[in-house]
Protein backbone atom coordinates (compact mmCIF):
# COMPACT_ATOMS: atom_id res chain seq x y z
CA UNK A 1 0.00 0.00 0.00
CA UNK A 2 1.46 3.28 -1.06
CA UNK A 3 1.77 6.06 1.02
CA UNK A 4 1.35 9.74 0.65
CA UNK A 5 2.34 12.42 2.95
CA UNK A 6 1.26 16.16 2.07
CA UNK A 7 3.16 18.83 4.37
CA UNK A 8 2.09 22.24 4.47
CA UNK A 9 5.44 24.51 5.00
CA UNK A 10 5.73 26.06 8.55
CA UNK A 11 5.26 29.61 9.43
CA UNK A 12 6.54 31.54 7.37
CA UNK A 13 7.50 35.25 7.81
CA UNK A 14 5.34 36.62 5.93
CA UNK A 15 2.66 34.44 7.74
CA UNK A 16 3.94 35.62 11.40
CA UNK A 17 3.53 39.64 9.77
CA UNK A 18 0.32 38.30 8.62
CA UNK A 19 0.97 39.49 4.75
CA UNK A 20 -0.62 37.63 1.91
CA UNK A 21 2.42 36.13 0.71
CA UNK A 22 1.51 33.78 -2.73
CA UNK A 23 4.21 33.58 -5.39
CA UNK A 24 6.63 36.04 -2.93
CA UNK A 25 9.87 33.97 -1.97
CA UNK A 26 9.92 34.47 1.62
CA UNK A 27 11.95 32.52 4.09
CA UNK A 28 10.33 30.55 7.20
CA UNK A 29 10.44 32.13 10.32
CA UNK A 30 12.30 30.65 13.55
CA UNK A 31 8.97 29.00 14.38
CA UNK A 32 8.66 27.79 10.79
CA UNK A 33 11.81 26.17 11.21
CA UNK A 34 11.02 24.50 14.34
CA UNK A 35 7.61 22.97 13.23
CA UNK A 36 9.26 21.54 9.82
CA UNK A 37 11.67 19.85 11.94
CA UNK A 38 8.80 18.15 14.11
CA UNK A 39 7.19 17.44 10.81
CA UNK A 40 10.61 15.40 10.07
CA UNK A 41 10.52 13.89 14.07
CA UNK A 42 7.04 12.85 13.42
CA UNK A 43 7.88 11.16 10.18
CA UNK A 44 10.58 9.35 11.73
CA UNK A 45 8.36 8.05 14.89
CA UNK A 46 5.75 6.96 12.78
CA UNK A 47 8.43 4.64 10.41
CA UNK A 48 7.60 6.20 7.19
CA UNK A 49 9.98 5.65 4.56
CA UNK A 50 9.92 7.60 1.17
CA UNK A 51 10.79 6.99 -2.74
CA UNK A 52 10.21 10.15 -4.09
CA UNK A 53 9.70 13.96 -2.80
CA UNK A 54 8.41 16.66 -4.88
CA UNK A 55 8.08 20.40 -3.84
CA UNK A 56 7.70 24.14 -5.10
CA UNK A 57 10.15 26.46 -6.49
CA UNK A 58 9.62 28.67 -3.29
CA UNK A 59 12.09 28.52 -0.10
CA UNK A 60 9.43 27.79 2.72
CA UNK A 61 8.02 25.24 1.09
CA UNK A 62 12.12 23.75 -0.21
CA UNK A 63 13.33 24.31 3.10
CA UNK A 64 10.69 22.78 4.96
CA UNK A 65 10.70 19.95 2.89
CA UNK A 66 14.25 19.62 3.78
CA UNK A 67 14.07 19.60 6.96
CA UNK A 68 11.44 16.91 7.03
CA UNK A 69 13.60 14.62 5.30
CA UNK A 70 16.68 15.57 7.41
CA UNK A 71 15.17 14.99 10.60
CA UNK A 72 13.65 11.40 9.71
CA UNK A 73 16.94 10.51 8.08
CA UNK A 74 15.66 10.91 4.54
CA UNK A 75 17.45 14.03 2.64
CA UNK A 76 19.02 11.47 0.31
CA UNK A 77 16.12 10.48 -1.45
CA UNK A 78 14.69 11.91 -5.19
CA UNK A 79 13.71 15.22 -5.00
CA UNK A 80 11.83 17.38 -7.84
CA UNK A 81 10.91 20.97 -7.29
CA UNK A 82 7.80 22.65 -9.75
CA UNK A 83 6.53 25.52 -9.98
CA UNK A 84 2.96 23.17 -10.32
CA UNK A 85 2.90 23.02 -6.56
CA UNK A 86 3.70 27.09 -5.83
CA UNK A 87 1.07 28.50 -3.69
CA UNK A 88 -1.83 29.86 -4.75
CA UNK A 89 -1.32 33.68 -6.57
CA UNK A 90 -2.93 36.42 -4.61
CA UNK A 91 -2.81 38.90 -7.00
CA UNK A 92 -2.47 42.48 -6.27
CA UNK A 93 -2.96 41.26 -2.71
CA UNK A 94 0.44 39.76 -2.35
CA UNK A 95 2.40 42.00 -0.11
CA UNK A 96 -0.22 43.78 1.75
CA UNK A 97 -1.34 43.09 5.70
CA UNK A 98 -4.33 40.89 5.49
CA UNK A 99 -6.06 43.30 8.36
CA UNK A 100 -5.05 46.58 6.68
CA UNK A 101 -7.05 44.65 3.39
CA UNK A 102 -10.20 43.78 5.40
CA UNK A 103 -10.43 47.41 6.74
CA UNK A 104 -10.08 48.98 2.87
CA UNK A 105 -11.98 46.32 1.01
CA UNK A 106 -14.00 45.18 3.78
CA UNK A 107 -13.72 41.51 6.24
CA UNK A 108 -16.45 39.66 3.68
CA UNK A 109 -14.74 40.95 0.40
CA UNK A 110 -11.14 40.03 1.81
CA UNK A 111 -12.93 36.58 3.22
CA UNK A 112 -14.06 35.75 -0.24
CA UNK A 113 -11.29 36.18 -2.12
CA UNK A 114 -9.44 33.80 0.36
CA UNK A 115 -11.51 31.45 0.92
CA UNK A 116 -13.90 30.85 -2.36
CA UNK A 117 -13.51 28.24 -4.70
CA UNK A 118 -13.55 30.02 -7.83
CA UNK A 119 -13.47 33.68 -7.51
CA UNK A 120 -10.13 35.74 -8.55
CA UNK A 121 -8.47 38.34 -6.56
CA UNK A 122 -7.56 41.66 -7.89
CA UNK A 123 -5.18 40.67 -10.63
CA UNK A 124 -1.40 41.59 -10.80
CA UNK A 125 -0.42 43.53 -14.09
CA UNK A 126 2.12 41.48 -16.19
CA UNK A 127 4.30 44.85 -16.25
CA UNK A 128 4.38 44.92 -12.25
CA UNK A 129 7.59 45.21 -10.62
CA UNK A 130 6.87 42.37 -8.23
CA UNK A 131 5.17 40.03 -11.23
CA UNK A 132 6.35 36.29 -11.63
CA UNK A 133 7.37 37.51 -15.29
CA UNK A 134 10.41 39.17 -13.85
CA UNK A 135 11.59 35.76 -12.03
CA UNK A 136 14.11 34.39 -13.60
CA UNK A 137 12.79 30.85 -11.94
CA UNK A 138 10.18 31.26 -14.40
CA UNK A 139 11.75 32.26 -17.60
CA UNK A 140 11.24 28.89 -19.33
CA UNK A 141 7.49 29.23 -18.75
CA UNK A 142 5.13 30.61 -21.51
CA UNK A 143 4.96 33.91 -20.93
CA UNK A 144 0.60 33.67 -21.20
CA UNK A 145 0.90 30.88 -18.32
CA UNK A 146 2.50 32.74 -15.64
CA UNK A 147 -0.54 34.14 -13.78
CA UNK A 148 -1.80 37.86 -12.23
CA UNK A 149 -3.93 35.94 -9.85
CA UNK A 150 -5.41 32.62 -9.03
CA UNK A 151 -8.05 31.21 -7.00
CA UNK A 152 -8.54 27.88 -5.63
CA UNK A 153 -9.94 26.08 -8.96
CA UNK A 154 -6.82 27.67 -11.25
CA UNK A 155 -4.68 26.27 -8.51
CA UNK A 156 -6.01 22.71 -8.85
CA UNK A 157 -6.20 23.05 -12.75
CA UNK A 158 -2.25 23.79 -12.68
CA UNK A 159 -1.80 21.23 -10.18
CA UNK A 160 -3.10 18.33 -11.65
CA UNK A 161 -1.19 17.84 -14.84
CA UNK A 162 1.92 17.68 -12.21
CA UNK A 163 -0.37 14.92 -10.29
CA UNK A 164 -1.28 12.88 -13.53
CA UNK A 165 2.05 12.87 -14.91
CA UNK A 166 4.62 12.27 -12.18
CA UNK A 167 2.73 11.75 -8.33
CA UNK A 168 0.50 9.47 -9.17
CA UNK A 169 2.20 6.95 -11.48
CA UNK A 170 4.81 6.26 -8.47
CA UNK A 171 2.16 6.07 -6.38
CA UNK A 172 0.33 3.70 -8.67
CA UNK A 173 3.98 1.49 -8.26
CA UNK A 174 3.51 1.41 -4.74
CA UNK A 175 6.43 4.04 -3.96
CA UNK A 176 6.31 6.40 -0.86
CA UNK A 177 5.63 9.84 -1.57
CA UNK A 178 6.19 13.67 -0.10
CA UNK A 179 5.06 16.86 -0.64
CA UNK A 180 6.02 19.73 1.02
CA UNK A 181 4.29 22.69 -0.50
CA UNK A 182 1.40 25.19 0.47
CA UNK A 183 -1.83 25.86 1.88
CA UNK A 184 -3.71 26.49 -1.52
CA UNK A 185 -2.12 23.47 -3.69
CA UNK A 186 -2.41 21.38 -0.79
CA UNK A 187 -5.93 21.78 -0.40
CA UNK A 188 -6.13 21.60 -4.28
CA UNK A 189 -4.54 18.51 -4.00
CA UNK A 190 -6.84 16.98 -0.96
CA UNK A 191 -10.43 18.52 -3.04
CA UNK A 192 -9.04 15.92 -5.82
CA UNK A 193 -7.78 12.93 -4.05
CA UNK A 194 -11.29 12.94 -1.47
CA UNK A 195 -13.73 14.01 -3.77
CA UNK A 196 -14.37 17.20 -1.62
CA UNK A 197 -17.15 19.61 -3.15
CA UNK A 198 -16.50 22.81 -4.34
CA UNK A 199 -18.81 24.09 -1.32
CA UNK A 200 -16.83 22.27 1.28
CA UNK A 201 -13.38 23.00 0.56
CA UNK A 202 -13.95 26.41 1.70
CA UNK A 203 -13.59 24.60 5.33
CA UNK A 204 -11.01 22.76 5.05
CA UNK A 205 -7.79 23.81 6.75
CA UNK A 206 -3.86 22.83 5.96
CA UNK A 207 -1.91 23.01 9.51
CA UNK A 208 1.49 24.22 8.92
CA UNK A 209 3.94 21.63 9.64
CA UNK A 210 1.78 18.98 10.48
CA UNK A 211 2.17 15.82 8.31
CA UNK A 212 -1.50 14.40 6.68
CA UNK A 213 -1.11 10.60 5.41
CA UNK A 214 -3.05 8.98 2.73
CA UNK A 215 -2.66 5.33 2.23
CA UNK A 216 -4.28 4.44 -1.39
CA UNK A 217 -4.95 0.77 -3.18
CA UNK A 218 -3.02 -0.44 -5.99
CA UNK A 219 -5.92 1.56 -7.66
CA UNK A 220 -4.97 4.48 -6.24
CA UNK A 221 -8.49 4.73 -3.93
CA UNK A 222 -7.70 6.17 -0.23
CA UNK A 223 -7.99 3.73 1.96
CA UNK A 224 -7.20 5.73 5.35
CA UNK A 225 -5.83 9.55 5.90
CA UNK A 226 -4.35 10.66 9.11
CA UNK A 227 -2.67 13.18 11.07
CA UNK A 228 0.54 12.83 12.35
CA UNK A 229 1.17 14.21 15.79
Amino acid sequence: MAKLVLIRHGQSEWNLSNQFTGWVDVDLSDEGVKQAQNAGKLIKEAGIEFDYAFTSVLTRAIKTLHYALEYSDQLWIPETKTWRLNERHYGALQGQNKAEAAEKFGEDQVHIWRRSYDVLPPLLDASDEGSAANDRRYANLDPHIIPGGENLKVTLERVMPFWEDEIAPKLLDGKNVIIAAHGNSLRALSKYIEGISDEDIINLEMATGQPVVYDFNDKLEVQSKNKLG
